[in-house]
């Protein structure tokens, strides 16, 4: 394990009842994997139902520093996301922030 340098977090959400996702897949899961020293996001993936979803938010979270992407998430999803999943998102990114908190011992000041 010493050639392992990241940290994989999921977080959970629910979206609307009727959208796809939840028909789908019952919750809305978002996937980052974390870099160690420098807390950046180096990879991430969704539930989705339209590729494009997860290329969107795939370019909003890549290369940020994971603790610091909840002091913009929510504005940047209000001014540039219009997909029924807004809320899903910041309650699964928020889902996922305390659970690598949890895992690593950083609080919010990491």
């Amino acid at each position: 394990m010493d050639t392992v340098h990241t940290v994989f977090v999921i977080g959970e959400s629910r979206t609307n009842a009727d959208n796809a996702i939840t028909k789908m897949f019952g919750t809305f899961y978002m996937a980052f994997e974390i870099e160690d020293d420098t807390l950046t996001v180096v990879d991430f993936s969704c539930t989705h139902t339209i590729e494009t979803t997860q290329n969107f938010l795939r370019r909003l979270f890549l290369g940020k520093r994971f603790p610091d992407i909840d002091a913009w998430l929510e504005q940047t999803l209000n001014e540039r996301y219009g997909g029924s999943s807004r809320k899903a998102v910041l309650v699964a990114y928020r889902d996922a922030l305390k659970r690598w908190q949890a895992m690593t011992g950083r609080g919010t000041t990491a």
